[in-house]
Parts: structure tokens; C-alpha cells; sequence
């Protein structure tokens, strides 16, 4: 099953997991610029398409581009955190640890599904792994340094919040951000927030083009029928790759986020003898692709670890660059945090999990096209897919 499960994850990752991640990120940028431009809600998938089309079109400029951009967005990032954090912590008055007023909450498993998506890009370095010189020294430091960084700021930042608007604020906020500024400093650094958080979401938007485009040219480096994806240009650019994701991304966005394009995707599953989607229920394009990719999401961890576990014992022999601390107590408890995740993304999604799992299971008939496009060519593969 590995190269069947290998060809299903680069699918997967093109039709729904890191597209709808590239795009519900584009939705908070969007968001935050509907509000400080004083835009219509109308106007959010489409500022949202548009940021995706700008930035992959500076990604086809080449890497070197790309990455000065990337540069300059995280700095911005990393000045409108430490503004949050220094307002909220150094200048609030509210009491952090007063609970907000007794109401239904979205329980533990939902709240975990929405926490950690947070924490979804630190594992993304692994897709440009080969791009990184000496990488089993670069990459367990780039992992393991970004997620402690990242669990550090996620408590800063939200402490400031509690800090700042108390519980009861916060959990009625849409924009805490600029709020938190806005309530401290006034209006103008409420503005300036706004746009420094409009500079953090495009920073990982533009993260998420760069590295993902990468594992769909690796698809196409490993299936001749998908070779169309594979091409360099002499730039480091994936050129195909980054239209195509582009493409997919924007058509996701358009269709959560407008009346037209949920009416056109429930006639399509009408047509297939399943109900409608109730949009209604999800609130917004962002919820909508977090709700729809989250469960995918968990599964295909969840096979990464089974994955790990069974190479670990019929493989053992071979020689590998990395060592797992505490194997096999580590994998064993990262698949039961993923299967228990998996559990919660779909009570989280409902129905849109059937929905969602439509362009994926498509993947199964085009891994098929593919092993009946060697054997007719008669020829190897370019590369045999990696099945760890």
C-alpha cells in the first residue's frame, strides 16, 4: 500500500489539505482588510483569490524572490506579535484569569481540532527538505526550534488577549488584534494592527505556496502521467505546480465563500444523489475549509505513524538519517493523538466530511491511470516513490 498511500497524500494535498489551508489563511487576511478598508463581507473571497494569484505569481519569479518575501512578511509578523504582547501583557487591566460568563462552549475535542491548527505548518519544513543543505542536522532544528517558538508565542499572545479584553471580550472578538490595540492605544494602532496581522496571514499564505508547490512537482517527478508538474525553471521555480495550485486554491475559495459557487457545488453533489451542504452552519469561509480539511488532515498523520511503525519492523536493516527518541512509545502515542484527532475533525466537519472527501477519493482512479500509464509505456518510473 505504500505507493498507492504516497500517490493518495501529494492528491490529497493538492484537492484539499494545503489548498484549503492556503486558503482559509487568505480568508483572515481578507477578513482583517473588509474591516479597515470598511468593505463589504462580499468583498472577502475575492480579496482573499486575489492575494493567493499576487503571491503565487511572485513565487513564479523564482525561489530567491520568493523567499525575500517570505522574509519581510515574517518580520512584520514577528513586530505585530511582539506589539500584541507587550500592549496586552504590559499595558492591560482586565483579569486574565476571571472565566467569561457560564455558556455552551464548543467542548475540548472541537477546541483542540482549532488550537492546534495553529500549530498545522510545523511539519511543512519536511517539504523542501530536499532544497536544505545538510538536512538531517538542519531539518530536527528547524522542526523542533519552530514548534518550541510557536508554543511559546501562541501563550504569549494569548495571554495578552486575556490581559487585555478579559474572557467575556474576547470570546465575543472577531479581530482581537487590532482590538487589543485599539482598546489600549486607540484607533490609529488598532489600524496598524490590522495591517501588521494582514502582513502575518499573507507571510503564510506565501509559506504555504512555496513549500507545498514542492511536494506536488515531486508527484509529477514520480508519475509520468503528472510529469506536466514537475518542470523547474531555472529559478527554482515549480511553475506548473504553482498555477495549478493556484487554480484549485482560488476555485475553493470562490465556492465557500459566494452564493454562486455554494449553489453550483450543491447541484454537483445533487447530481451524485447527496444532499445539500448547509452553509450556514459553518460561518464563514475560514470555518468552512478548516471544517473540510481537517479530518484528511488527521488521517493521513494518522497513516504517517501506522506508516513509520510497520517500515520500523520490516525494514529494519536500512540505514536512516533520523533516530526517534523513546520509539516505538513516541509513534504509538502520536497515532493515538491523531486517531483521537481524526475523531474530532469529523464530529467537527459533519456532513462536509463526505463532501470534501469527494476530490480525494478521486485520487484513487487517477493513482490507476498512472500504473496503467507505465505499463503502457513500458518504461520505469523516473523515481519510485519514497514509501516512508
Amino acid at each position: 500500500f505504500g505507493p498507492w498511500l504516497g500517490f493518495l497524500f501529494g492528491w490529497g494535498q493538492l484537492v484539499i489539505i494545503q489548498t484549503a489551508s492556503i486558503g482559509s489563511l487568505s480568508y483572515v487576511f481578507a477578513d482583517y482588510a473588509c474591516g479597515l478598508w470598511e468593505l463589504p463581507a462580499s468583498a472577502t473571497p475575492w480579496l482573499a483569490g486575489s492575494a493567493i494569484l499576487v503571491l503565487t505569481a511572485v513565487n513564479l519569479a523564482g525561489l530567491r524572490m520568493g523567499a525575500r518575501l517570505q522574509n519581510t512578511l515574517t518580520l512584520l509578523k514577528l513586530v505585530g506579535l511582539s506589539l500584541i504582547v507587550v500592549a496586552g501583557i504590559g499595558f492591560g487591566s482586565a483579569d486574565p484569569w476571571s472565566p467569561p460568563p457560564s455558556q455552551e462552549g464548543p467542548g475540548m475535542s472541537l477546541a483542540l481540532v482549532l488550537i492546534l491548527y495553529a500549530y498545522g505548518g510545523w511539519s511543512d519544513a519536511g517539504f523542501v527538505a530536499a532544497e536544505v543543505r545538510n538536512v538531517s542536522r538542519n531539518i530536527p532544528r528547524a522542526l523542533l526550534g519552530g514548534l518550541g517558538l510557536i508554543t511559546l508565542v501562541y501563550l504569549l499572545i494569548n495571554f495578552a488577549y486575556l490581559r487585555a479584553l478579559g474572557g467575556t471580550e474576547l470570546t465575543q472578538s472577531s479581530r482581537p488584534a487590532a482590538e487589543t490595540l485599539t482598546l489600549i492605544f486607540g484607533p490609529a494602532s488598532g489600524k496598524l494592527m490590522s495591517l501588521l496581522v494582514m502582513a502575518s496571514a499573507l507571510g503564510g499564505v506565501n509559506g504555504l505556496i512555496f513549500s507545498v508547490s514542492r511536494v506536488h512537482a515531486m508527484l509529477g517527478e514520480d508519475y509520468r502521467l503528472f510529469a506536466w508538474l514537475g518542470g523547474f525553471t531555472r529559478r527554482e521555480a515549480p511553475v506548473a505546480s504553482l498555477i495549478v495550485q493556484a487554480l484549485v486554491t482560488v476555485l475553493m475559495v470562490l465556492t465557500v465563500g459566494t452564493s454562486a459557487g455554494q449553489q453550483t457545488l450543491d447541484r454537483v453533489i445533487a447530481g451524485i444523489g447527496l444532499p445539500q451542504v448547509d452553509w450556514a452552519s459553518y460561518g464563514g469561509g475560514f470555518e468552512t475549509l478548516v471544517a473540510g480539511s481537517a479530518p484528511a488532515f488527521w488521517l493521513f498523520f494518522a497513516c504517517n505513524a501506522i506508516g513509520f511503525i510497520v517500515l520500523r519492523v520490516t525494514d529494519a536493516q536500512r540505514e536512516r538519517p533520523f533516530r526517534v527518541p523513546l520509539s516505538p512509545l513516541t509513534p504509538l502515542l502520536f497515532l493515538a493523538v491523531c486517531l483521537w484527532m481524526l475523531y474530532s475533525a469529523v464530529n467537527f466537519a459533519g456532513y462536509l466530511t463526505i463532501v470534501a472527501s469527494l476530490p480525494l477519493l478521486l485520487g484513487i482512479p487517477a493513482y490507476g491511470l498512472c500504473v496503467w500509464y507505465e505499463r503502457r509505456t513500458a518504461l520505469p518510473m523516473t523515481s519510485q516513490p519514497n514509501p516512508e
